[in-house]
């Protein structure tokens, strides 16, 4: 997706032959990122069941999530999840990385087109991901990377939901809000609320 927003910035004129549909089959199929996920969710997943479970199996979630997995675990899986935990997050820093230049690159090309209003469009066109990729980042830093005294259940619960149910909600409300029938109905909701 990052690719896909340099290249329409970057090189309007040649996005055709760039990122034909040619193009986007190669790039998923050599995605190294969708190898790094799966093998994160295999080595999660074989972790996971090679703990035993001695506290029941009623979690305080309403989906399976590792950590609250572990917690109903007999053995200290302490050593297993970290080790695991340092291969996954030195894989989601690669792709952090990878991003990041990616939207280097956007906003050197956004930052010399000439006028204002290309500005202003095209950093409208590449905000929204952003703000997304942003979201997504900060509520699984917080969910997976908290030490454990920050471990309550309601607050684990509350995280959950806002990564699991909330993001992918307002997924669509941003990267609607490029639409002005949208901000304009948002701008009334909210004139509205506090007139």
């Amino acid at each position: 997706m990052a690719y896909d927003g340099y290249v329409a910035i970057c090189k309007p004129l040649h996005y055709g032959t760039l990122l034909g549909s040619r193009a986007c089959v190669h790039m998923a199929a050599a995605a190294w990122s969708w190898g790094s996920g799966f093998l994160a969710a295999v080595l999660h997943t074989a972790n996971t069941f090679s703990v035993p479970l001695c506290q029941g199996n009623a979690l305080d979630q309403f989906f399976c999530e590792i950590p609250q997995i572990l917690k109903l675990a007999c053995s200290d899986a302490y050593l297993r999840e970290l080790g695991v935990l340092v291969l996954s997050v030195s894989l989601v820093f690669w792709c952090f990385v990878f991003i990041v230049m990616s939207y280097v690159q956007i906003f050197r090309a956004l930052l010399r087109i000439p006028s204002e209003h290309g500005q202003h469009k095209s950093f409208s066109t590449c905000l929204p991901h952003l703000a997304v990729v942003s979201l997504f980042v900060s509520n699984g830093m917080f969910a997976y990377l908290k030490p454990p005294s920050l471990s309550l259940p309601s607050l684990d619960l509350l995280v959950a939901v806002l990564y699991s149910v909330v993001r992918p909600a307002l997924k669509p409300l941003i990267y609607s809000l490029r639409n002005h029938e949208i901000k304009d109905a948002l701008r009334n909701l909210i004139t509205g609320c506090f007139s």
